[in-house]
């Protein structure tokens, strides 16, 4: 025989004990009335009034076990829950790095862009300085559109840019609200186990 988990002990023990509340003494009782009943020369009156009390003690044992069952049930779908959440914040901490590195790569385009128009400019205010050449003047219209360009290039850098930082602040703040949730959580499920540690030494 294959050695028994805390959980099917604590299983088998509320299935016996129900909330806590005595059922595992309830049961004995019902074993010994059930005895007693058995083996008493009583009146039919008499066994039948015992016989009442030993389907109520059944009945109220029977409820107990139920109730204790669709706890014992719904705890497990909520753990089932937690572990759904605690994998899509992980996905989420993974896509955060990942725009994270996106951002960085973009912050430095932007960087690079911010460079070359400063180049521009400084070659442009030199190319102004000679406006009586024809050809100087083609390249400073053909450096005018390219800065144009690249002005619009930057615009839309720094647009998106704005974006992802604005994404990744509702990602941490999402990820810091689901791992308060979890914490809270864990803290409820310590308290209650620390409240049935003393019904399970007195038993």
């Amino acid at each position: 025989m294959g050695a028994v988990t805390d959980d099917e002990v604590i299983r088998k023990r509320l299935l016996i004990d129900g909330d806590g509340a005595g059922d595992d003494r309830r049961i004995n009782v019902l074993l010994k009335s059930f005895t007693k009943w058995c083996n008493s020369p009583a009146t039919p009156e008499e066994g039948f009034t015992q016989y009442q009390r030993m389907l109520s003690t059944l009945a109220q044992c029977e409820f107990s076990m139920g109730k204790t069952l669709m706890v014992y049930d719904m705890n497990l779908r909520e753990m089932e829950n937690y572990e759904k959440i605690y994998s899509n914040i992980e996905q989420n901490i993974t896509s955060a790095h990942e725009k994270i590195t996106e951002c960085k790569k973009e912050i430095q385009r932007a960087k690079r862009i911010r460079k070359n128009r400063q180049e521009y400019d400084a070659l442009a205010k030199v190319i102004q300085q000679h406006p009586d050449r024809h050809e100087t003047l083609k390249q400073l219209e053909g450096l005018d559109k390219e800065l144009q360009q690249l002005s619009h290039i930057k615009e839309n850098v720094d647009a998106k840019l704005e974006l992802r930082k604005k994404q990744f602040h509702v990602l941490l703040s999402t990820i810091q609200e689901l791992q308060q949730t979890l914490e809270n959580d864990e803290k409820s499920d310590n308290d209650d186990n620390s409240q049935e540690s003393p019904v399970e030494n007195g038993e």
